[in-house]
């Protein structure tokens, strides 16, 4: 899915032209209280529906599971349907672009794998025949994140199922409306192309004790978590297969070699994508010193506003809480950012940059706003070593800028991260505007990386002994 400018701009325009009418209105969100189309009083019966769905899914063909599939990207793809997520998604949450979360929706329904994922591997020789298939779990229990609501629930469902699995997704409460509608609309785009009932389910009031009630179900026979690493840990101390999908801190490192101009809107791009919100954006700028100036300058070219010390500083007190991030700010715009100072920002601001220490709160920890500090290093083997610092161990994304194919590779080995991009922006790492498939439950902590329908699927071994080798 390459990521053409002019494109991104009109199909934003576009997307914005309709957003009034979605914005005025909570119709069909999800909020009525009916138990319908996957909506269950309580965990017990979602997992007990899901259950009975998924012996019947059982018997069901791979044909089956295509067609099923192919239902599902169908209509997430609607274009009212696109509008609706991504305009209500801002809405709801109070957090995010409505641009980019149509890009992202887009992205989750068409590039996430399906069926085709699932390859058999085989031996054959005298002594017969052996083949190594995927299998499904069963019932797979799956937590979303607020940041991400209705992109994880498509590229979970399209993956979970084509990997022949029934899912129980418990959402965040902050995006329950949302949630709910999206698991409906699944469920009648399911039951039109005739699928067993309820393959896809949740609760009609998403909580933090049914969240703990699904992990705990004897009939969940693996949970996938996306979130923070409060709800990573408690997935993987569940005694349970899991998969955690876990926060991120991605570094930028930039050296002299890069092209200063093309990294300046890479980085404006990339750290101010919907809002900073996405785990994979970059978070903070390790610059060696020689050319920071420039790309600084440059970064203001495509979008950025530099910030003066003084204006750092009465941020601080602002988007800061005593544990961290202040959440009232995640995921807001950098003009509305701005406008909590008395600053009114230029026209096109989408992204604040200040220099800093490397010790600076903003820099370390994983803020979730357009607001990205650049920390001065003297040569490019400083930054990298600070880079891996900051990424703290969280294995998600780092991003690099430079020309010398020997730092690029160094880097890539010293800071095993599961993404790790080079010369472009922080999303072409999820398919946006890069090769490859797309997820939105990136399973760094797990091992996982970008998870995919095999990643929810058992592998078995079924051997012949003495036929079928024909060679």
């Amino acid at each position: 899915m390459m990521l053409d400018p002019t494109l991104l701009e009109e199909t934003i325009r576009k997307v914005l032209e309709r957003l009034p009418s979605q914005l005025s209105s909570n119709e069909g969100s999800g909020a009525q209280a009916e138990y319908s189309d996957g909506v269950f009083p309580s965990m017990d019966e979602a997992v007990a529906a899901a259950d009975q769905a998924w012996r019947e899914y059982l018997r069901c063909s791979m044909a089956d599971r295509r067609r099923f599939v192919a239902a599902i990207r169908e209509a997430m793809l609607e274009p009212d349907h696109l509008d609706h997520m991504a305009s209500q998604a801002v809405l709801q949450t109070g957090m995010g672009d409505v641009g980019h979360k149509y890009l992202k929706n887009k992205a989750a329904a068409e590039l996430t794998p399906g069926v085709e994922d699932l390859v058999t591997e085989a031996w054959s020789g005298d002594d017969g025949l052996t083949t190594v298939e995927y299998s499904p779990y069963g019932v797979i229990g799956a937590i979303t994140p607020t940041t991400n609501p209705t992109e994880t629930i498509t590229c979970n469902t399209i993956g979970m199922l084509a990997a022949g699995n029934a899912v129980v997704f418990s959402p965040h409460p902050r995006a329950r409306d949302l949630s709910l509608w999206q698991v409906r609309v699944i469920n009648r785009a399911l039951r039109a192309v005739g699928a067993p009932e309820n393959l896809v389910v949740t609760v009609a009031e998403p909580s933090i004790e049914n969240t703990q009630a699904m992990m705990a179900h004897p009939d969940v026979r693996l949970l996938v978590a996306t979130g923070g690493p409060g709800i990573v840990r408690s997935v993987l101390s569940s005694g349970k297969k899991a998969i955690g999908a876990g926060a991120g801190n991605p570094p930028v490192v930039v050296d002299t070699t890069a092209d200063l101009e093309h990294a300046a809107k890479c980085i404006v791009d990339g750290a101010s994508f919907d809002n900073n919100l996405p785990c994979t954006s970059e978070k903070e700028i390790v610059a060696v010193d020689a050319i920071a100036d420039l790309l600084k300058f440059n970064m203001v070219k495509n979008g950025a506003f530099e910030l003066a010390a003084e204006q750092v500083h009465r941020l601080e007190g602002i988007l800061l809480g005593k544990r961290g991030p202040a959440t009232d700010w995640v995921g807001k715009p950098a003009t509305q950012i701005l406008e909590a100072i008395g600053v009114t920002a230029p026209a096109g601001v989408r992204l604040l940059v200040f220099e800093a220490a490397q010790d600076h709160p903003f820099v370390v920890e994983e803020m979730m706003m357009p607001i990205i500090g650049l920390v001065r290093v003297p040569d490019v083997d400083a930054a990298i070593d600070l880079a891996c610092k900051l990424e703290h161990g969280n294995r998600h994304t780092a991003i690099m800028h430079s020309r010398d194919v020997s730092k690029l590779t160094l880097m890539g080995k010293l800071i095993q991260t599961t993404i790790f991009v080079k010369n472009g922006s922080s999303f072409t790492g999820i398919g946006i505007g890069g090769e490859g498939y797309s997820t939105f439950t990136i399973a760094g902590p797990t091992g996982e990386g970008l998870t995919r329908a095999r990643n929810f699927a058992r592998r078995r071994r079924c051997v012949l002994v003495g036929d079928l080798n024909v060679r």
